[in-house]
């Protein structure tokens, strides 16, 4: 199948008109519309209903769009998978990332990531859940938790520590908690269903059960609360460094140490021809956290 004719199609339904598709495909408009019944003959069907102001899908247009996009992205991820990654990237990817970290780190690497790489395009899902890489067609999954999908090959993309933070109004009315034991007197921001915090040494926490009238299914939600006075809450460090340099937010030490750290991973469903844009944006990643 001409994949000329399958991109002037895709891009026409996105830009709007013929015209902006054969702009875009850097082609003349007259051979976009060549192209684009060309295709319609080999299918003996009309894809496309076109008049001079404006341009919509058939019926079965609508149905053979997603079978085009699919071959596209299909030949763009059989073509970057024999690219070497020195020839850049190349293609859509497909990744997840939770919603604050991926709006505070993921989405600022992504925007830097494409400049250097102007054939990237990227879909990017912000969940706090665990999304089905597979299931879900994503290239790419970028997760601050402990990994239990041993079907995914996952890379350690740096360390995320986190601290136990609070407001410096609500620190001054409740009192500065000294020991861990010493949460149990205070208003604690915990994840729903999460009532213990690691306190303390790697290997060697302590298990710190912690309760109050707040919780929420998202960090997202419980940041929110802690800067709004409700309680101490256990944020990673890159999640509140602004609000603390800022004052808005205040760091409890205990004297059993701090939380336990997380780990960044990328993950992704296989080791074999992995495309150069997965390779490549996991690198830039990394590069960026170690900085």
């Amino acid at each position: 199948m001409d994949f000329l004719a399958l991109s002037v199609l895709t891009e026409a339904v996105g830009a709007g008109s013929l015209a902006a598709a054969a702009r875009r495909l850097h082609i003349t408009p007259m051979a976009a519309t060549r192209s684009l019944s060309g295709l319609e003959r080999e299918l003996g069907v009309r894809l496309l209903h076109r008049t001079t102001r404006s341009l919509s899908l058939t019926d079965e247009g609508q149905v053979f769009l997603a079978h085009a996009q699919a071959l596209l992205e299909e030949r763009d991820a059989a073509l970057a998978s024999v690219r070497p990654a020195e020839a850049g990237a190349t293609g859509r990817l497909r990744l997840t990332a939770s919603t604050a970290f991926g709006r505070k780190v993921v989405a600022p690497a992504l925007v830097a990531f494409m400049r250097a790489h102007p054939e990237v395009r990227v879909d990017l899902v912000l969940t706090d859940s665990v999304v089905d890489l597979v299931g879900e067609g994503l290239d790419l999954g970028i997760r601050i938790a402990a990994l239990s999908d041993s079907s995914l090959v996952a890379r350690r993309l740096g360390a995320s520590p986190r601290g136990l933070f609070a407001t410096p109004g609500y620190l001054a009315a409740a009192g500065m908690p000294v020991r861990a034991a010493d949460l149990a007197a205070h208003e604690c921001l915990a994840l729903a269903g999460a009532g213990h915090w690691a306190i303390g040494a790697a290997g060697q926490p302590v298990s710190v059960r912690v309760t109050g009238r707040f919780t929420a299914n998202t960090i997202e939600g419980l940041h929110q609360a802690c800067l709004g006075g409700l309680g101490i809450a256990m944020l990673s460090r890159w999640d509140v460094a602004d609000e603390v340099e800022r004052g808005l937010l205040a760091e409890v030490r205990l004297a059993e140490g701090e939380p336990e750290p997380l780990a960044i991973w990328a993950v992704y469903p296989t080791r074999r021809m992995v495309p150069a844009k997965v390779r490549l944006f996991i690198r830039f990643l990394a590069g960026r956290l170690e900085a």
